[in-house]
Protein backbone atom coordinates (compact mmCIF):
# COMPACT_ATOMS: atom_id res chain seq x y z
CA UNK A 1 0.00 0.00 0.00
CA UNK A 2 0.98 3.46 -0.82
CA UNK A 3 2.34 6.21 1.89
CA UNK A 4 -0.69 8.50 0.50
CA UNK A 5 -3.25 5.61 1.04
CA UNK A 6 -2.10 4.58 4.33
CA UNK A 7 -2.43 7.98 5.84
CA UNK A 8 -6.04 8.25 3.82
CA UNK A 9 -4.26 11.13 1.28
CA UNK A 10 -4.96 9.41 -1.63
CA UNK A 11 -8.27 9.42 -2.95
CA UNK A 12 -10.77 6.70 -1.87
CA UNK A 13 -11.91 6.25 -5.22
CA UNK A 14 -8.21 4.71 -5.80
CA UNK A 15 -8.70 2.57 -3.15
CA UNK A 16 -11.71 1.12 -3.57
CA UNK A 17 -12.16 0.68 -7.37
CA UNK A 18 -15.31 1.34 -8.74
CA UNK A 19 -14.77 2.50 -12.39
CA UNK A 20 -11.70 1.26 -12.76
CA UNK A 21 -9.49 -1.45 -12.88
CA UNK A 22 -5.73 -0.94 -11.82
CA UNK A 23 -3.18 -3.69 -13.28
CA UNK A 24 -2.85 -5.93 -9.61
CA UNK A 25 -6.44 -6.83 -10.10
CA UNK A 26 -6.08 -7.07 -14.25
CA UNK A 27 -3.71 -9.56 -13.74
CA UNK A 28 -5.03 -11.32 -10.75
CA UNK A 29 -8.19 -11.86 -12.91
CA UNK A 30 -5.79 -13.09 -15.92
CA UNK A 31 -4.33 -15.15 -13.66
CA UNK A 32 -7.28 -16.90 -12.45
CA UNK A 33 -8.32 -17.67 -16.24
CA UNK A 34 -5.38 -19.56 -17.16
CA UNK A 35 -5.25 -21.47 -14.42
CA UNK A 36 -8.86 -22.69 -15.23
CA UNK A 37 -9.08 -22.05 -18.88
CA UNK A 38 -6.17 -21.44 -21.25
CA UNK A 39 -3.69 -24.16 -19.31
CA UNK A 40 -6.38 -26.58 -19.43
CA UNK A 41 -5.38 -27.87 -23.17
CA UNK A 42 -4.07 -30.83 -23.97
CA UNK A 43 -3.07 -30.40 -28.03
CA UNK A 44 -2.29 -27.19 -29.32
CA UNK A 45 -4.51 -27.78 -32.31
CA UNK A 46 -7.99 -28.18 -30.66
CA UNK A 47 -9.93 -28.83 -33.48
CA UNK A 48 -8.52 -32.42 -34.54
CA UNK A 49 -8.31 -33.20 -30.27
CA UNK A 50 -9.47 -36.07 -28.52
CA UNK A 51 -9.62 -34.97 -25.29
CA UNK A 52 -12.68 -33.68 -23.54
CA UNK A 53 -10.98 -29.87 -21.99
CA UNK A 54 -9.63 -29.64 -25.68
CA UNK A 55 -13.20 -29.52 -27.28
CA UNK A 56 -14.41 -27.73 -24.35
CA UNK A 57 -12.02 -24.85 -24.97
CA UNK A 58 -12.54 -25.04 -28.94
CA UNK A 59 -16.91 -24.77 -27.83
CA UNK A 60 -15.87 -21.76 -25.45
CA UNK A 61 -13.53 -19.86 -27.72
CA UNK A 62 -16.56 -20.44 -31.20
CA UNK A 63 -18.80 -18.58 -28.37
CA UNK A 64 -16.63 -16.02 -27.90
CA UNK A 65 -16.06 -15.56 -31.90
CA UNK A 66 -19.84 -15.35 -31.63
CA UNK A 67 -21.23 -13.75 -28.67
CA UNK A 68 -18.20 -11.77 -27.41
CA UNK A 69 -16.21 -10.44 -30.37
CA UNK A 70 -18.97 -10.68 -32.65
CA UNK A 71 -16.27 -11.86 -35.30
CA UNK A 72 -17.13 -13.96 -38.35
CA UNK A 73 -15.71 -17.72 -37.25
CA UNK A 74 -13.85 -18.53 -40.04
CA UNK A 75 -11.36 -16.12 -38.35
CA UNK A 76 -11.35 -17.97 -35.53
CA UNK A 77 -7.96 -19.72 -35.19
CA UNK A 78 -7.78 -23.15 -34.47
CA UNK A 79 -3.89 -23.62 -33.59
CA UNK A 80 -4.82 -22.38 -29.94
CA UNK A 81 -1.06 -20.33 -29.53
CA UNK A 82 -2.96 -17.74 -31.98
CA UNK A 83 -5.87 -17.15 -30.52
CA UNK A 84 -4.57 -17.30 -27.09
CA UNK A 85 -2.46 -14.02 -28.56
CA UNK A 86 -5.31 -12.54 -29.66
CA UNK A 87 -7.57 -12.54 -26.55
CA UNK A 88 -4.48 -11.82 -24.46
CA UNK A 89 -4.50 -8.31 -26.45
CA UNK A 90 -7.62 -7.54 -26.26
CA UNK A 91 -7.88 -8.19 -22.49
CA UNK A 92 -4.48 -6.54 -21.61
CA UNK A 93 -4.50 -3.54 -24.50
CA UNK A 94 -7.92 -2.66 -25.75
CA UNK A 95 -10.60 -3.25 -23.12
CA UNK A 96 -11.66 -0.67 -20.97
CA UNK A 97 -12.45 -1.77 -16.98
CA UNK A 98 -16.08 -2.44 -17.80
CA UNK A 99 -15.22 -4.98 -20.87
CA UNK A 100 -12.62 -6.81 -19.02
CA UNK A 101 -15.71 -7.25 -16.31
CA UNK A 102 -17.61 -8.40 -19.37
CA UNK A 103 -14.57 -10.77 -20.47
CA UNK A 104 -14.82 -12.58 -17.40
CA UNK A 105 -18.26 -13.29 -16.63
CA UNK A 106 -19.18 -14.36 -20.04
CA UNK A 107 -16.01 -16.80 -19.99
CA UNK A 108 -17.98 -17.68 -16.69
CA UNK A 109 -20.90 -18.50 -18.18
CA UNK A 110 -20.56 -20.07 -21.03
CA UNK A 111 -17.68 -22.73 -20.67
CA UNK A 112 -19.28 -26.00 -20.92
CA UNK A 113 -18.21 -27.46 -17.75
CA UNK A 114 -20.26 -25.84 -14.83
CA UNK A 115 -18.13 -27.64 -12.05
CA UNK A 116 -14.92 -25.55 -13.08
CA UNK A 117 -17.10 -22.05 -13.98
CA UNK A 118 -18.25 -22.26 -10.15
CA UNK A 119 -14.53 -22.86 -8.92
CA UNK A 120 -13.44 -20.27 -11.46
CA UNK A 121 -16.17 -17.23 -10.17
CA UNK A 122 -14.89 -18.13 -6.26
CA UNK A 123 -10.98 -17.85 -7.19
CA UNK A 124 -12.24 -14.50 -9.15
CA UNK A 125 -13.75 -13.57 -5.77
CA UNK A 126 -11.07 -13.97 -3.89
CA UNK A 127 -8.83 -11.67 -6.25
CA UNK A 128 -11.65 -8.97 -6.26
CA UNK A 129 -11.86 -8.72 -2.64
CA UNK A 130 -8.03 -9.25 -1.81
CA UNK A 131 -7.69 -6.28 -5.03
CA UNK A 132 -10.07 -4.26 -3.25
CA UNK A 133 -12.72 -4.05 -6.06
CA UNK A 134 -16.36 -2.89 -5.92
CA UNK A 135 -17.97 -5.77 -7.39
CA UNK A 136 -18.32 -9.62 -6.92
CA UNK A 137 -19.53 -12.77 -8.74
CA UNK A 138 -23.03 -13.66 -6.99
CA UNK A 139 -25.64 -16.23 -8.18
CA UNK A 140 -23.26 -16.09 -11.98
CA UNK A 141 -22.86 -12.52 -12.25
CA UNK A 142 -20.72 -10.03 -11.53
CA UNK A 143 -22.75 -7.47 -9.09
CA UNK A 144 -21.41 -4.03 -7.63
CA UNK A 145 -21.08 -4.32 -3.67
CA UNK A 146 -20.20 -0.70 -2.95
CA UNK A 147 -22.30 2.36 -4.76
CA UNK A 148 -21.03 5.95 -5.10
CA UNK A 149 -23.08 6.98 -2.39
CA UNK A 150 -20.86 4.86 -0.22
CA UNK A 151 -17.98 6.25 -0.63
CA UNK A 152 -19.39 9.95 -0.65
CA UNK A 153 -19.90 9.36 2.92
CA UNK A 154 -16.50 8.09 3.47
CA UNK A 155 -15.01 11.03 2.03
CA UNK A 156 -17.06 13.44 3.61
CA UNK A 157 -16.17 12.00 6.80
CA UNK A 158 -12.63 12.17 5.82
CA UNK A 159 -12.90 16.08 5.50
CA UNK A 160 -14.40 17.04 8.36
CA UNK A 161 -13.10 19.55 10.39
CA UNK A 162 -9.84 19.87 11.71
CA UNK A 163 -11.64 20.07 15.29
CA UNK A 164 -12.63 16.65 15.10
CA UNK A 165 -9.65 15.41 14.22
CA UNK A 166 -9.26 12.41 16.14
CA UNK A 167 -12.30 11.66 14.80
CA UNK A 168 -10.91 11.52 11.34
CA UNK A 169 -7.84 9.30 12.62
CA UNK A 170 -10.09 6.55 13.43
CA UNK A 171 -11.48 6.44 10.44
CA UNK A 172 -8.41 6.70 8.12
CA UNK A 173 -6.92 3.71 10.54
CA UNK A 174 -10.10 1.91 10.00
CA UNK A 175 -9.86 2.62 6.11
CA UNK A 176 -6.17 2.01 6.42
CA UNK A 177 -6.73 -1.55 7.77
CA UNK A 178 -9.44 -2.72 5.75
CA UNK A 179 -7.88 -1.52 2.75
CA UNK A 180 -4.13 -3.05 3.32
CA UNK A 181 -4.08 -5.26 0.19
CA UNK A 182 -1.35 -7.94 1.95
CA UNK A 183 -2.76 -8.21 5.45
CA UNK A 184 -6.29 -6.55 5.65
CA UNK A 185 -7.47 -6.18 9.63
CA UNK A 186 -11.01 -6.38 9.39
CA UNK A 187 -11.52 -6.86 13.23
CA UNK A 188 -9.58 -3.62 14.14
CA UNK A 189 -10.85 -1.68 10.95
CA UNK A 190 -14.29 -2.54 12.46
CA UNK A 191 -13.34 -1.37 16.21
CA UNK A 192 -11.36 1.65 14.44
CA UNK A 193 -14.92 2.87 12.39
CA UNK A 194 -17.04 2.46 15.93
CA UNK A 195 -14.59 4.11 18.07
CA UNK A 196 -14.71 7.44 15.29
CA UNK A 197 -18.42 7.64 16.63
CA UNK A 198 -17.26 7.68 20.36
CA UNK A 199 -14.24 10.31 19.95
CA UNK A 200 -17.25 12.46 18.20
CA UNK A 201 -19.88 11.76 20.41
CA UNK A 202 -17.45 13.01 23.21
CA UNK A 203 -16.67 15.94 21.77
CA UNK A 204 -19.88 17.11 20.90
CA UNK A 205 -21.81 16.40 23.81
CA UNK A 206 -18.97 17.83 25.96
CA UNK A 207 -18.15 15.31 28.14
CA UNK A 208 -15.03 14.09 27.04
CA UNK A 209 -15.08 10.88 29.85
CA UNK A 210 -18.40 9.90 28.89
CA UNK A 211 -19.14 6.56 27.89
CA UNK A 212 -21.13 6.64 24.25
CA UNK A 213 -24.50 5.45 25.71
CA UNK A 214 -24.48 8.78 28.22
CA UNK A 215 -22.77 11.29 25.20
CA UNK A 216 -25.46 10.26 22.78
CA UNK A 217 -28.24 11.12 25.37
CA UNK A 218 -26.78 14.05 26.25
CA UNK A 219 -26.37 14.73 22.60
CA UNK A 220 -30.25 13.49 21.77
CA UNK A 221 -31.48 16.11 24.39
CA UNK A 222 -29.87 19.31 23.21
CA UNK A 223 -29.98 18.46 19.47
CA UNK A 224 -32.47 16.86 16.94
CA UNK A 225 -30.83 13.12 17.27
CA UNK A 226 -33.44 10.56 15.99
CA UNK A 227 -33.93 8.60 19.30
CA UNK A 228 -33.77 5.51 16.80
CA UNK A 229 -30.42 6.22 15.48
CA UNK A 230 -29.12 6.72 18.77
CA UNK A 231 -30.19 3.58 20.00
CA UNK A 232 -29.00 1.62 16.86
CA UNK A 233 -25.78 2.87 17.39
CA UNK A 234 -25.77 2.36 20.98
CA UNK A 235 -26.25 -1.48 20.27
CA UNK A 236 -24.00 -1.69 17.50
CA UNK A 237 -21.14 -0.48 19.82
CA UNK A 238 -22.34 -3.17 22.23
CA UNK A 239 -21.02 -5.94 19.37
CA UNK A 240 -17.79 -4.29 18.88
CA UNK A 241 -16.51 -3.37 21.89
CA UNK A 242 -15.39 -4.64 25.12
CA UNK A 243 -18.14 -3.93 28.09
CA UNK A 244 -16.59 -4.60 31.82
CA UNK A 245 -14.46 -6.87 29.91
CA UNK A 246 -17.05 -9.12 27.99
CA UNK A 247 -16.08 -9.64 24.81
CA UNK A 248 -19.32 -9.45 22.09
CA UNK A 249 -20.50 -12.04 19.43
CA UNK A 250 -19.48 -9.80 16.51
CA UNK A 251 -15.67 -9.04 17.21
CA UNK A 252 -15.54 -12.96 18.44
CA UNK A 253 -16.61 -14.18 14.94
CA UNK A 254 -13.97 -15.95 13.23
CA UNK A 255 -14.96 -15.50 9.73
CA UNK A 256 -15.27 -11.17 9.77
CA UNK A 257 -14.66 -10.16 6.11
CA UNK A 258 -14.21 -7.17 3.56
CA UNK A 259 -18.07 -6.51 3.55
CA UNK A 260 -18.86 -6.80 7.32
CA UNK A 261 -15.57 -3.86 7.74
CA UNK A 262 -17.06 -1.86 4.98
CA UNK A 263 -20.23 -1.82 6.43
CA UNK A 264 -19.44 -0.24 9.33
CA UNK A 265 -16.67 2.12 8.08
CA UNK A 266 -19.66 3.19 5.88
CA UNK A 267 -22.23 3.31 8.76
CA UNK A 268 -19.89 5.08 11.01
CA UNK A 269 -18.89 7.48 8.91
CA UNK A 270 -22.51 8.47 7.39
CA UNK A 271 -23.33 8.98 11.18
CA UNK A 272 -20.58 10.76 11.39
CA UNK A 273 -21.30 13.02 8.88
CA UNK A 274 -25.20 13.35 10.42
CA UNK A 275 -23.79 14.04 13.70
CA UNK A 276 -21.89 17.13 12.99
CA UNK A 277 -24.55 18.07 10.93
CA UNK A 278 -27.18 18.10 14.06
CA UNK A 279 -24.64 19.69 16.13
CA UNK A 280 -24.42 22.48 14.18
CA UNK A 281 -28.17 22.95 14.98
CA UNK A 282 -27.92 23.37 18.50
Amino acid sequence: MLFSQRIGLKPIKNIIQIDSIDDDLKIGLWNVMQIFYWDTIKTHHLSGSVYNEDLNLLILLKKLWLGFFKEPLDTLDNYFPNSYSKIRDYFFNKYEWHEVYDFIEFISQNYPDKRINETFRTRCNFVLEGELSGYRFINGSLTKITSEEEISEIEEALNIPDRFKGVRTHLKTALTKLSDKKSPDYRNSIKESISAIEALSKIISGQPKAKLKNALKKIEEETELHPALKDSFIKLYGYTSDSDGIRHALLDESNLDFEDAKFMLVSSSAFVNYLIVKSGKK
